[in-house]
């Protein structure tokens, strides 16, 4: 059982017919502690009954909460999301949130500096006050894992250098790599060589390249990890990257075989993808019955 904080939003999903609570940091929080990890998350809500009930749902799902903050200023976090034809969401993000004033404290700072791994995204860099709280806990952080989340305009490049270099493992979609890679000059329109020269640029020895319906890739000791992904009838797609990342971080960390890694959490990924919400929960029997059929 490993010990992992993770670091950002926490937030109300609003779907067109109904709403749940979110944010990416807490869905790769919640997925981990549901993999037998000890986990906590640093955040912040509202003082609100919006926020109530987000803490209150956290609690009943095991993760700390002793680094979740109030804001009496700030309103809980709320994201729009619209949902296309073939269930890809689309995002309008409320700002500011609470959780865009999160704050070091000395509590947060020691549990940072005990974690097995401190897990972040580049969202919650998006206002000055959240994102220098989190350059600060970096400097606390034993093994640092970057979990990308391009939501235009709540990102320049060169916070992403700065996320990017503090990181021992990166975690992009197919889009983003390409994206940042043009950014930082990369003349290549292989994937995988993307994936080398963004390793060789940060100086990161992990990062793995999500490939929605079609997988994932994972470079792990100089070794590249495919798996061509499983077929689903996709509901939506909010939070399947996140579930994929928490079962892949789970794995790795537990040190699992990376091969072994990869294909469990794109079949988490996947079991997420063709289920309503971003948390929806699986026995070991559904799991390994979708694996090997």
């Amino acid at each position: 059982m490993k010990n992992i904080v993770c670091f950002g939003e926490v937030l109300w999903d609003v779907f067109p017919s109904h709403k749940k609570i979110g944010g990416a940091p807490l869905n790769v929080a919640l997925r981990l502690k549901s993999l037998d990890n000890n986990v906590s998350i640093i955040s912040s809500i509202g003082d609100d009954n919006k926020g109530s009930k987000i803490k209150d749902f956290i609690l009943s799902q095991g993760v700390n909460i002793d680094n979740l903050q109030v804001d009496v200023k700030l309103k809980t976090g709320k994201v729009k999301v619209m949902l296309n034809a073939k269930g890809s969401a689309s995002y309008d993000i409320m700002f500011p949130r609470a959780w865009d004033n999160i704050q070091i404290t000395s509590l947060n700072k020691s549990v940072t500096q005990q974690a097995d791994a401190f897990i972040y995204g580049s969202l919650v860099a998006r206002d000055e006050n959240s994102r220098e709280t989190l350059y600060q806990l970096l400097k606390y952080a034993k093994y640092k894992i970057f979990d990308v989340n391009l939501r235009a305009p709540y990102y320049t490049k060169e916070v992403l250098n700065h996320l990017m270099n503090e990181a021992d493992f990166i975690k992009f979609n197919d889009e983003e790599i390409f994206e940042i890679g043009e950014t930082l000059n990369s003349k290549t329109h292989s994937l995988e060589q993307n994936i080398k020269f963004l390793a060789d640029h940060t100086n990161t020895k992990t990062i793995c390249v999500t490939k929605g319906r079609h997988g994932a890739i994972l470079y792990f000791n100089d070794t590249f990890y495919y798996n061509s992904g499983y077929h689903i009838e996709v509901v939506d797609t909010v939070g399947a990257g996140d579930s994929f990342l928490a079962t892949l971080i789970s794995k790795l960390l537990k040190g699992d075989n990376p091969q072994d890694a990869i294909n469990y959490a794109c079949a988490i990924g996947a079991l997420v993808a063709g289920s309503q919400g971003a948390n929806p929960k699986f026995s070991m029997e559904d799991i390994n019955t979708f694996i090997n059929p």
